[in-house]
C-alpha cells in the first residue's frame, strides 16, 4: 500500500476507535485494525447512554442497528429514528460527525421490514509525502446503507437477516503519488437472532446473538492484494426488566462483542519474512479469518468488548440511563462511563447522551464530551 493510503488508513482507524493511555503505550499493544471503523461506532442516542448497550434491550427503531431480530416484537407498528454525534470533540474537530437513520415496517404480527442509513463524515484531512511537502486537501467520508428482514419463529423468539452496501471515499484520484486511488466497496450481511421473554407487565429476561458485517474485503486501489477486512462482529448480549410498580421499571444489561479479525502478524524486522507473512494475512478467505480470529495466537479474553448499562422508566414517558464500555488496554483501550435520558411526547421519543469525561493531560480519552442527539417518530400505534 502506498505511503498515502497508509496515511489515511492507519489515522483514520486510529482516530475512529482507539484511545490510549501512556501506560498502554508502553506495553504491548495487539491492535486489530480494519478498514470502515465507523461501524464500530455507537449510532444511536439510547444506547450510548448506556455503554453503547442494545443487542438485548427492549425494541425500537434504532434495532437495525443492533439487533434487527427485535423488529418483529416492536410496540409499534412502524418507526423511525434519526440520530447525530459530534465525534472527537474534546480533540477540537468540529467537522467530524456520524448521522444516522433507520426505519421498520411491520408487515402482520409476525414479520417486519426495515432498513438504515449511516454517514461518517470525517472532516478536511491535509496530504503530505513522506518530506512533508503539501500534496492536498482532502474531504473523506463514509457510509452505508442496508435493507433486511425479521420474522417470529414461535411466541418469544425472532431471527432476522440484513444486506449492507458500504462505501469508504477517503481519496481518490491521483493525488501526486502516480498511484490513482478510488472509493473501496463492500457488500455485506447480518444474522440475529432475540429471545423476547419481557412478559407485559415489563418484567422478564431477553437475550440476543449478533452475527453482523459478514461481508468482502475493501481496497483503494486496483491492486487486489492490498485489501483491508471490514469489522465483522459476533456479540451476544442479555437483559433483564423488572417492575417495582405500576410506574417505575428498571432494566440492566450486558452485551459481550468479538471482533471476527484475525490480528495482523507481528514484525521481526526481517522485511523478507515480515512481506511474506502480510501477504499471507491479506490473502487469507473470508471465512477462513473469522474462525482464525480465535485461534491467531493471542489471549481471546483480551479481544472481548463489554457493555453494561441500565435504565429506569417511569410511566414509559421518562428514561435515566446509565452505563459502562470496557475494552483491553492492548486491544485499543476505550473505557468510558456514559450517561443519557430519554422523553416520550406523544408519538415522538427524544433522547440524549452524554459520554463522561476522564483521564487528563496525554491520557484524556479523546471521546470526552462526546453527546449524542436521536429522535424516534412512530409512525403508527401500539400493535
Amino acid at each position: 500500500m502506498s505511503p498515502i493510503a497508509k496515511k489515511i488508513g492507519s489515522g483514520i482507524v486510529a482516530m475512529v476507535c482507539l484511545s490510549f493511555s501512556v501506560q498502554a503505550q508502553t506495553d504491548s499493544i495487539n491492535i486489530v485494525s480494519t478498514a470502515v471503523p465507523f461501524l464500530r461506532i455507537s449510532p444511536d442516542a439510547r444506547a450510548g447512554g448506556m455503554g453503547d448497550l442494545a443487542i438485548a434491550t427492549s425494541p425500537d427503531a434504532n434495532a437495525p442497528f443492533w439487533n434487527l431480530a427485535k423488529v418483529p416484537f416492536a410496540k409499534k407498528r412502524s418507526a423511525i429514528a434519526i440520530n447525530y454525534t459530534p465525534w472527537l470533540k474534546d480533540l477540537g474537530l468540529t467537522d467530524v460527525y456520524l448521522a444516522s437513520l433507520a426505519a421498520y415496517y411491520k408487515l402482520d404480527d409476525q414479520s417486519a421490514i426495515s432498513t438504515s442509513l449511516r454517514y461518517f463524515s470525517l472532516g478536511n484531512i491535509q496530504l503530505t509525502d513522506y518530506s512533508g511537502n503539501i500534496l492536498n486537501t482532502v474531504k473523506p467520508s463514509e457510509f452505508c446503507i442496508d435493507a433486511g428482514y425479521s420474522r417470529i419463529l414461535n411466541e418469544k423468539l425472532s431471527i432476522g437477516v440484513a444486506l449492507r452496501y458500504i462505501n469508504s471515499r477517503l481519496v481518490t484520484g491521483d493525488v501526486g503519488t502516480g498511484v490513482v486511488y478510488k472509493a473501496g466497496n463492500s457488500v455485506a450481511g447480518d444474522v440475529s437472532l432475540f429471545y423476547h421473554g419481557v412478559n407485559e407487565q415489563g418484567e422478564g429476561l431477553n437475550w440476543g446473538v449478533v452475527l453482523s458485517n459478514l461481508g468482502s474485503k475493501i481496497g483503494y486501489t486496483n491492486d487486489s492484494r492490498n485489501k483491508d477486512y471490514i469489522p465483522a462482529n459476533l456479540g451476544i448480549g442479555v437483559s433483564y426488566s423488572t417492575a417495582i410498580n405500576e410506574s417505575n421499571k428498571v432494566s440492566f444489561g450486558l452485551d459481550i462483542n468479538k471482533l471476527l479479525v484475525p490480528t495482523a502478524p507481528s514484525a521481526t524486522g526481517n522485511y523478507s519474512v515480515d512481506s511474506a507473512k502480510l501477504a499471507d494475512y491479506r490473502s487469507t478467505s473470508l471465512v477462513s479469518s473469522w474462525m482464525k480470529s480465535f485461534s491467531d495466537g493471542t489471549n481471546q479474553l483480551n479481544s472481548l468488548q463489554a457493555s453494561l448499562g441500565a435504565e429506569y422508566g417511569y410511566n414509559d414517558q421518562f428514561f435515566v440511563r446509565a452505563g459502562y464500555f470496557y475494552e483491553n488496554k492492548n486491544r485499543g483501550n476505550r473505557k468510558f462511563f456514559s450517561v443519557g435520558a430519554g422523553f416520550n411526547i406523544d408519538q415522538m421519543s427524544i433522547n440524549f447522551s452524554y459520554l463522561v469525561p476522564s483521564g487528563s493531560g496525554v491520557t484524556r480519552n479523546p471521546l470526552s464530551n462526546t453527546l449524542r442527539f436521536g429522535i424516534v417518530f412512530n409512525l403508527q400505534g401500539n400493535e
